[in-house]
């Protein structure tokens, strides 16, 4: 079936207290929150408030920062939320994009090239450190001195671990080494520093999928990872061709897009159910993430999604 979690961030102890234990009784598979330091919550501070009230719920930042986050504080992060959750806890990892999260601390925000070997260096320390390896590394990107993580020792192992992001060369390196690869539709940072372009087209999901299953072929994979797609979105209407229109004006892209997208669910319950398992059979896309806001109409349709797509992909259960 059909993996579904919601991303928010919380505002004060008793609502939040609140929407963990609603998301849990509405059958939703995880709880995730978004790692933007300086204007966002501390994610792993968030999700051990949530393992004290939840019992099934997996957990997770959504994603962490690897430009930022060193990898045997993640590591350390990660692992003491699995233990505190009872072996709950997701590692997701991504490579970072908004300028100003990098000047705060003091320095610049890397080229394309530079992120995505800062990427792969936090990646595999910090895997390395929750398997229990130990981390020696000579930099630039990354320095350990004979680093271990004696504890806490994760509950879990391996603890799963999420690829975010839409770069082609981490998309193949996905492919070889994550359990989920999270897509977005985002592409390329705007001169904001934080609103994105979408690829939405089908053709853009049709080649970072290619890539996934490329890298994974390479690996001698015999599965490919599970695809997860971030739902920008959601409206349950009987007019699905007007709301994406007026979706399209704002996202700057066609109302053919937004229909055949997976990052946005449009359409009666019955239209959006047939839509997921169209993913699903063109791109594999057997998990969502939905966003808080969209709490009310994705709860509705949760039992639909869970009942109608028999996919289960690996890593997101415990």
């Amino acid at each position: 079936m059909v993996a579904i979690s919601v991303q928010a961030e919380p505002r004060d102890a008793a609502s939040w207290s609140v929407l963990a234990r609603r998301c849990e009784a509405a059958g939703f598979d995880g709880l995730l929150v978004a790692d933007h330091p300086g204007t966002a919550a501390s994610p792993y501070v968030a999700l051990a408030a949530a393992a004290a009230v939840t019992e099934r719920l997996q957990l997770g930042a959504y994603v962490s920062h690897a430009g930022l986050r060193e990898p045997l504080l993640l590591a350390s992060d990660v692992a003491t939320l699995d233990v505190v959750s009872g072996g709950r806890a997701r590692l997701a990892l991504g490579a970072g994009h908004t300028p100003v999260e990098w000047e705060m601390l003091g320095s610049v925000r890397p080229d394309v090239a530079g992120r995505v070997r800062r990427f792969t260096a936090v990646a595999e320390a910090c895997r390395a450190l929750l398997a229990g390896e130990e981390v020696t590394a000579d930099g630039p990107e990354v320095y350990a001195r004979a680093a271990r993580l004696e504890a806490p020792r994760p509950v879990r192992q391996p603890v799963p671990f999420t690829f975010g992001g839409g770069n082609s060369v981490l998309l193949e390196w996905a492919g070889r080494h994550a359990d989920v690869v999270a897509l977005s539709g985002l592409g390329r940072t705007l001169a904001d520093g934080h609103s994105h372009e979408v690829r939405w087209r089908g053709a853009d999901i049709d080649r970072q999928t290619e890539l996934i299953e490329r890298g994974a072929k390479a690996a001698g994979r015999g599965t490919p990872p599970a695809r997860e797609a971030l739902v920008q979105h959601v409206e349950i209407t009987d007019d699905a061709e007007a709301a994406a229109r007026r979706f399209a004006e704002r996202a700057g892209c066609a109302d053919a897009d937004v229909l055949a997208s997976p990052y946005v669910w449009l359409g009666t319950e019955r239209e959006i159910t047939a839509a997921v398992a169209d993913a699903e059979r063109r791109w594999g896309i057997t998990a969502y993430v939905v966003r808080d806001q969209a709490l009310d109409a994705a709860e509705a349709l949760v039992p639909l999604l869970r009942a109608e797509t028999p996919a289960r992909p690996p890593g997101l259960h415990g």
